[in-house]
């Protein structure tokens, strides 16, 4: 046990083992949604549920006992959500790549990442992209989460005429989501932590109480799904088969940057944030051997991506943990053996993967689109944050949101917001204030937008 405390620091930092295990306990509560919300959605790109669910508490696993053992951050990492729907709805479904191909563009971009995380590229590339730029991209997934939420729930729909509208809301299965979603709603607007997962169980429960009532289109658990063992092997190292299919194509180098973009800035935004409440910011306000927390999450990508899930990011849900007293990397060690643990509740999974109605014709996510939906709130929040005020700003901000939505692409939104933040500082006579590292990003989206006019 001394041995532990040293190891830990745990004397240094103010704190003892039982409260580092219950942050730990605290923290997985919080962010144990991951676990079915991520193995659903990479299922929408073809991949079988239950290798997603390995792969996630594998990743989640090994990306916990590095930051804990490595770095003695009380922060914890899973597959990122935002970056799972680019992987998902842009990457598989817009581009058309195989989900092989994506995870391959997720291995380039962890291994690169991890590159960055031991050299000092890291700090230069941060420093060059101005703040606002990095909210609003923030914003936007958040916002294209929420929609893809609205659209799993059957709460919003497509239309032929104003390509969205509100869905057939006395259907089954979207009241059952509208449940779930007000649900949410209260149980986050009281403060509770464990808000989302609270919500995915009780909305499971009850749809699963109905459907024994007679209620069609509601959750059932099906003891025919494939093993977990069997799910596993067909996504391990399948990555290995989508290189070649992935650096055929010109948009490659844009899905790899926009991985390898999103979890950098994601990461790093999270350790700064839950950073300075665990005492582990300098009197700088720089990270606290920050290079060995930002190894954490390129490995864990690296791991993710070899058994069959996307990027990898630190949890802003470790403030969760955190405000329960964890101070040490012993509280993430917990959160990690509690990810391995819980491939004990896969037989549970079928209760919340996708309903298909066949009158409608129709896949309803009623159980985890709530989920969606809260998380990418929470992510617009970062909205108050941007200078409205200052012209340029606003509109490269503005224009990255939109198009994220209106393009159904994080990728895409992140392209356009690069390309007119310089030029709207040049239409100001402000380029001086410009990162030339941001004038090159600028031509190589151009240069990528020409190349798609080119290939078509």
């Amino acid at each position: 046990m001394e041995k532990v405390m040293r190891f830990f620091k745990i004397r240094e930092r103010n704190t003892d083992i039982k409260t580092e295990l219950l942050a730990g306990v605290t923290t997985f509560l919080a962010m144990a949604y991951i676990l079915p919300v991520n193995s659903n959605m990479l299922s929408d790109a073809g991949m079988p549920v239950a290798g997603v669910f390995f792969a996630t508490v594998m990743a989640s696993m090994i990306a916990a006992m590095v930051m804990g053992f490595i770095a003695n951050y009380p922060v914890a990492l899973a597959p990122g959500m935002g970056i799972n729907a680019f992987f998902t709805y842009t990457v598989v479904i817009t581009y058309g790549f195989s989900w092989e191909a994506a995870l391959a563009a997720v291995f380039i971009s962890g291994v690169l990442f991890l590159i960055l995380s031991v050299s000092g590229l890291r700090r230069l590339i941060i420093n060059a992209i101005p703040q606002e730029l990095k909210y609003a991209v923030g914003a936007g997934i958040g916002f294209f989460i929420t929609f893809i939420g609205l659209k799993n729930a059957g709460i919003v729909t497509s239309d032929p005429v104003t390509f969205v509208t509100l869905g057939d809301l006395g259907h089954p299965a979207v009241l059952l989501a509208i449940f779930g979603l007000l649900l949410v709603v209260v149980l986050a607007v009281r403060g509770n932590k464990f808000a989302l997962i609270i919500a995915i169980v009780t909305t499971a429960i009850v749809g699963l109480v109905l459907g024994r009532l007679g209620v069609e289109n509601m959750p059932a658990f099906n003891d025919q799904q494939e093993g977990l063992l069997a799910g596993a092997g067909e996504t391990f190292f399948a990555f290995v088969r989508g290189f070649g299919e992935l650096l055929s194509s010109p948009q490659a180098l844009f899905v790899i940057f926009t991985f390898l973009f999103v979890d950098f800035f994601d990461t790093a935004g999270t350790l700064i944030a839950v950073g300075g409440r665990a005492g582990l910011l300098n009197e700088d306000g720089e990270l606290i051997d920050g290079n060995k927390a930002l190894l954490a999450d390129s490995i864990g990508t690296v791991a993710g991506s070899m058994f069959g899930t996307s990027t990898v990011t630190s949890y802003i849900e470790s403030s969760t943990g955190i405000e329960q007293g964890g101070r040490t990397g012993l509280t993430t060690i917990t959160v990690g053996v509690l990810f391995l643990l819980s491939l004990l509740i896969y037989p549970l999974i079928s209760v919340v993967t996708g309903i298909y109605d066949p009158i409608t014709d129709k896949v309803y996510s009623p159980v985890t689109a709530m989920a969606l939906i809260m998380v990418g709130t929470l992510m617009v929040s970062q909205l108050k944050n941007i200078n409205f005020d200052d012209k340029p700003v606003l509109i490269s901000a503005f224009l990255t949101i939109v198009f994220m939505i209106f393009s159904f692409s994080i990728a895409e939104g992140i392209a356009v917001g690069f390309i007119f933040y310089p030029l709207a500082m040049l239409a100001a006579k402000r380029h001086k204030e410009v990162n030339p590292i941001m004038f090159g990003l600028m031509a190589f989206f151009i240069l990528y937008f020409v190349l798609i006019v080119l290939v078509g």
